[in-house]
């Protein structure tokens, strides 16, 4: 997830599509508020669909001629509760067991968001799943309700329609007072759109309407047990998996996580207080994760980081000052906003992120516009690229997490976000502002509780320096479940498995999932390379 938003999103999103990066952008939303979770556990018995509803059936055809992935469309109700009214299409796509001799069952995997379209970003993906996954599993994935190549939230009737709001919010977040309205008016328009367009899509595409799509495809894949690997966004879909559906939890693992009760707001009812990000320590997480960055890259010389002054001190001293000159003096078109949003997303991936986002700080201190970031050419993706617009998020988002429904409350959050976190705070406050005027709330949400027992124990990961989904979110993840062992990663950047590479979280994954081997308690695991060494 994460976990960037509106605007940021818009970038990242371009990056994971071209970068083969794991989608963690996070958006926004107001929701449901969240019972306790800590007395005593009911039953494991599964929520399961009722009988009426119909698993849907996947044709699987070669997605393009000679391709190894499948493809397949199911077709699901748009309301679990009334399975005989309108479906909705959901795209799918497989790849078979390497070693079929060997199959063990159909790996689902979400790479998170909400807005991560499964459909292209794990093909692009796919060679970063350790080999015993490629070899005994089926890796399957899917567009979300309300995303991408699914039935799609799409509040504009035309590409120049959404491409002209897009140009209406300030890059990155709002400085001053004429940028705050020009934020916050167009994302009240951009609810306006959604509104009329397609309500009734708005009200089902919540985290439990896709955790009972999820269901329906286990089924309609013949696993009797689901097998399941959620990123970011994905962790909380996964946590409300395995509480609707306890029974029929084989292996999952959550990396990246987001607290349950930060997501919901804990027990609390009325209006919010904070934002999601806010309660989940996003601004603090992106915070010490820039620090470790002008640490490591100030212990190195400037030809392993080009942004180094010498020392940590002096490369702290050397980015506060690029920041405030790019406050009374933006160079081009990089504003201080765009630099800090560029900054926070750039931190996401270490390798190549964090040598590319020394050389973009290190042209703005020389005074030059430094080039767009040059991502190598995608794989062959078989699906085609699909809209991804600013609403898919925040349709998931907005209707399921709470948040401030008063536009004016951002300011004041924003600089008490600011005061703990600096230039991080101001773009994670912004990141949920879209949510304060979003028109729906999810028809059938779930908000806890969070610890039924599981059939097989979970897997959270947590990563020490992760930009947008802190490491204490892994340890709430890992308390609020029934049953979970908590894999931390001694490392940097958002996601374990994907993107910043540690043999030893790929071991341990590995044999979770082929066996049910857990790590022992308190196991620790450092990345393979420390970031400018």
């Amino acid at each position: 997830m994460s976990v960037p938003g509106p605007v940021a999103g818009r970038r990242l999103r371009a990056a994971v599509l071209s970068a083969a990066l794991v989608c963690s952008a996070l958006l926004t939303g107001p929701g449901a508020g969240h019972a306790a979770a800590h007395g005593a556990p009911p039953s494991p018995t599964p929520s399961s669909p009722s009988p009426s509803v119909t698993v849907p059936r996947l044709d699987w055809t070669a997605c393009t001629p000679g391709s190894p992935w499948d493809c397949a469309t199911a077709k699901v109700p748009l309301d679990h509760a009334a399975p005989a009214g309108r479906t909705i299409d959901l795209a799918v796509v497989r790849r078979q067991a390497t070693d079929p001799g060997r199959r063990i069952g159909t790996l689902f995997v979400n790479p998170g968001g909400p807005g991560g379209p499964g459909t292209v970003q794990v093909p692009q993906n796919y060679d970063a799943f350790p080999k015993a996954l490629r070899e005994r599993f089926d890796i399957v994935s899917w567009d979300p309700r309300g995303i991408g190549n699914s039935t799609a939230v799409n509040c504009f009737a035309t590409a120049d329609e959404a491409k002209a709001w897009a140009a209406r919010p300030p890059a990155g977040f709002p400085v001053g007072a004429q940028e705050r309205k020009a934020w916050i008016d167009a994302y009240e328009d951009l609810g306006r759109r959604c509104e009329k367009r397609d309500p009734d899509l708005l009200r089902h595409v919540s985290t439990a309407d896709t955790a009972r799509d999820l269901d329906l495809l286990r089924r309609s894949v013949g696993d009797p047990q689901l097998n399941y690997l959620g990123v970011s966004y994905g962790t909380i879909l996964g946590a409300t998996y395995a509480n609707l559906f306890p029974g029929t939890v084989r292996a999952m693992v959550l990396d990246s996580n987001i607290a349950p009760g930060a997501w919901t707001d804990g027990s609390a009812r009325g209006e919010p207080r904070s934002t999601t990000f806010l309660r989940m320590g996003s601004d603090r997480t992106a915070a010490a994760t820039l620090d470790r960055f002008l640490t490591l890259c100030g212990s190195a010389p400037v030809a392993r980081c080009a942004f180094s002054a010498g020392s940590p001190e002096a490369t702290r001293e050397k980015f506060d000052r690029l920041m405030q000159r790019l406050r009374e003096r933006p160079i081009g078109p990089w504003t201080y906003a765009r630099t800090v949003a560029d900054t926070v997303t750039g931190l996401y991936i270490v390798d190549p992120g964090w040598t590319a986002l020394a050389g973009r700080l290190q042209a703005l201190s020389q005074g030059r516009a430094p080039e767009p970031q040059a991502f190598p050419p995608p794989p062959p993706v078989d699906r085609p690229n699909p809209y991804l617009g600013d609403e898919q998020a925040a349709a998931v988002w907005c209707s399921d997490s709470p948040n401030p429904r008063d536009p004016a409350a951002y300011h004041g959050l924003e600089e008490d976000s600011a005061r703990r976190a600096g230039d991080a705070g101001r773009f994670w406050t912004w990141a949920a502002e879209g949510c304060a005027t979003w028109p729906a709330r999810s028809a059938a949400g779930y908000d806890g509780p969070w610890n039924r027992p599981t059939a097989r124990p979970v897997l959270v990961i947590g990563t020490r320096y992760d930009p947008s989904t802190p490491y204490t979110g892994a340890q709430a993840m890992a308390r609020e479940l029934a049953d979970a062992r908590l894999l931390t990663n001694d490392g940097y950047g958002h996601t374990a498995l994907f993107n910043n590479g540690s043999s030893c979280i790929s071991a341990h994954e590995s044999r979770y999932f082929v066996d049910g081997t857990l790590p022992p308690s308190g196991t620790a695991c450092r990345p393979d390379r420390v970031p400018f060494t």
